[in-house]
């Protein structure tokens, strides 16, 4: 298996660090009992520059690390990449999450999240007129120059993912399953695409997954929102209902700092409150694109 390191050959401090160690030793800190990123934030905040092996013996980390690397070879993942935090080309804008994490799995081209990224989210079960919706903002976006990112759920995102790319534009992906697994299992294939051709992002803990119910690997679904946020200039609702996990989303991007854009047709809405509840705190109204495109600059 070919692991990309995440951090430059050329520099003396970073070059003895283990991407292997890393990756167990991040693992094995999510094995923990009780072991959230709340948890696991908390622990990092007390030493600046701990790196996850500062708290794993080398031994355990190895091993762990080893059996991460089996089994995503075993689920055809055979190169991907890691971004560590304090290794290199973690992004800075990550540390805006309120529970930031320490190690990112990747595959693709890591370079597109240099370029402006805006993430379009919402409904999994979404109306035909969202999913119209979707797809003419990514594809406007992309004309715009804008990178589109977001989730791979059904409904909006896998909309707003096939329009960026029929446009001949980027995207991103930041899933909520390890980089070997696909949810839902219709877009296996467009994962792999964006994988392959543009760039797909896990924060995901391959072992604590795979040990999990389903049930409990849910909650790893609207952490991956908070994530896309801090990955964005900012995020555009395009419908969701009141207990989507977009709000998710929504909420990180006001404490982010990020631009929280909803359409306008959510605030047609009888059934929903939301809108006018994040629009008092910031949010911008989307009456017309143009209300997009001035706030971005």
């Amino acid at each position: 298996m070919n692991l990309r390191l995440a951090f430059s050959n050329s520099s003396p401090v970073l070059a003895p660090i283990s991407p292997r160690r890393e990756i167990g030793a991040y693992e094995a800190l999510w094995l923990e009992k009780g072991a959230t990123f709340k948890t696991l934030a908390d622990r990092f905040a007390l030493d600046a520059e701990a790196l996850p092996s500062d708290f794993v013996a080398p031994q355990v980390a190895d091993q762990y690390g080893t059996e991460v690397m089996a089994k995503l070879k075993k689920a055809g993942v055979h190169q991907f990449g890691v971004r560590i935090h304090h290794a290199g080309d973690y992004p800075a804008k990550l540390r805006d999450a309120r529970h930031p994490v320490e190690l990112l799995y990747f595959r693709g081209s890591w370079e597109i999240t240099e370029t402006r990224c805006v993430a379009v989210v919402g409904s999994r079960e979404a109306s035909s007129n969202g999913i119209r919706r979707a797809e003419r903002l990514a594809r406007e976006l992309v004309d715009r120059g804008f990178t589109v990112v977001s989730g791979l759920a059904r409904g909006i995102d896998s909309a707003a993912h096939r329009a960026a790319i029929a446009r001949g534009g980027h995207t991103i992906s930041v899933v909520g399953t390890p980089l070997g697994s696909c949810y839902p299992k219709e877009n296996a294939l467009l994962q792999e695409k964006i994988a392959r051709d543009h760039l797909l992002i896990s924060q995901v803990p391959v072992l604590r997954y795979a040990k999990q119910s389903p049930q409990h690997n849910r909650l790893f679904f609207p952490e991956r929102n908070v994530t896309m946020s801090a990955l964005t200039e900012g995020t555009i609702i395009v419908e969701a209902g009141d207990t989507s996990g977009t709000l998710t989303q929504a909420r990180a991007a006001l404490h982010q700092g990020r631009k929280l854009f909803i359409l306008e047709n959510c605030f047609h809405r009888s059934d929903i409150t939301w809108p006018a509840r994040f629009e008092a705190e910031g949010a911008v109204r989307v009456k017309t694109p143009d209300d997009i495109w001035s706030a971005l600059g």
